[in-house]
């Protein structure tokens, strides 16, 4: 790995390909918790809090970020912020009323949101440099 690869800036990379491949390690999670015996619960409450998690993120890319907007760059990382917190708080939350469940879905929701971060990174690094 050449020093200045992390130091040479890149084009923000779309999110359509890091989303449709969170999209799919969810849709094919649902046959093996189906085919495991697995309570469908999981899958639906990591599926819902990833559609809202992905819903939130949408609005906050419309937001116009740089040094000109700080205020606008300010809302960004809060709203990110936000949305890590609610997932653990709704996670919490079903887990004191239901342990295996918010279990299977705090399970499933990390694996789809790390391949989207891998995609998302692998993406980045693939675009062309600026110069």
């Amino acid at each position: 790995m050449s020093p200045g690869i992390l130091s040479t800036p890149r084009p923000v990379p779309g999110r359509l390909t890091p989303i449709a491949g969170s999209a799919a390690v969810l849709a094919l999670a649902l046959p093996i918790f189906i085919v495991a015996g697995w309570r469908i619960g999981g899958w639906v409450l990591a599926t819902v809090l990833w559609l809202a998690g992905q819903g939130l993120g949408l609005l906050l890319v419309r937001l116009r970020i740089g040094l000109g907007n700080l205020a606008a760059s300010g809302v960004l990382a809060f709203g990110m912020m936000f949305r890590a917190i609610a997932v653990m708080v709704v996670l919490i939350v079903v887990a004191v009323s239901d342990a295996k469940l918010a279990l299977a879905a705090a399970l499933l929701y990390a694996l789809a949101y790390t391949f989207e971060l891998g995609l998302s990174v692998v993406t980045y690094f693939a675009g062309d440099p600026r110069r």
